[in-house]
């Protein structure tokens, strides 16, 4: 089990986040304080650190700046700033990411997540592909697990698979997914994501994470 360091001064927001890491089979431990942060740190070397910026006693930059002194461990920001300037810092600074509040605890583990498996520390339990696509058997795995999909949500999916962060407006995907585009609607397509995430989701939180919405645009595959 892989253990996750919270340092985070809020109690609500401390709170989903360990209801969320540690249904995703994390050890999690939290601390309040920059100083606590620092102790725990050195007695018990986590595998991840989710680090506040605004801290009541040191900034979250100055605790990672002095955990980089001597770690590589994978650190991701939560802050209330969105300014370019401080997720500049931040990531010069050695964090691995940065996710500015409000957000969702879910999305967090599954960024939490991706950079563990890009750092291979994820278990090995853990590690299997997170969307698989075999084209020959027409079948989509997700964890290891086959997808039960319907054809044009099996379509959809695999346009997505095709091209990771791209982003296809729903107008491209029905005309791809469709054998008579002009015989669907655009929300259509919208009906199919919202199945697809949901069919995901029984696999994987992560998984359903991956599908992102770009308002006004259309829809991405996002690892």
């Amino acid at each position: 089990m892989l253990s996750v360091l919270i340092v985070e001064d809020e109690p609500a927001i401390a709170d989903t986040l360990i209801y969320a890491l540690r249904t995703e089979n994390f050890a999690v431990t939290h601390v309040a304080t920059g100083g606590e942060a620092l102790a725990h740190f050195d007695r018990h070397a986590p595998d991840f650190v989710v680090l506040d910026i605004g801290l009541p006693d040191f900034t979250g930059f100055d605790v990672c700046r002095t955990i980089r002194q001597t770690s590589q461990v994978p650190i991701l920001f939560l802050t209330a700033r969105s300014s370019e300037i401080d997720q500049v810092l931040g990531l010069e600074l050695g964090a691995d990411d940065y996710v500015t509040k409000p957000f969702s605890p879910r999305a967090v583990v599954a960024r939490v997540r991706a950079i563990l498996r890009r750092g291979g520390a994820v278990e090995k339990e853990e590690s299997s592909e997170l969307l698989a696509h075999c084209e020959e058997t027409m079948m989509i795995h997700c964890c290891g697990q086959a997808l039960d999909l319907t054809a044009h949500e099996y379509k959809i999916l695999a346009i997505l698979l095709k091209q990771p962060g791209r982003v296809f407006t729903r107008e491209q995907l029905l005309e791809q997914a469709w054998d008579d585009p002009g015989s669907a609607m655009d929300r259509t397509i919208d009906a199919h994501i919202k199945t697809l995430r949901a069919k995901l989701r029984e696999a994987s939180e992560e998984a359903a994470e991956t599908i992102q919405t770009r308002r006004g645009l259309g829809y991405a595959l996002v690892f």
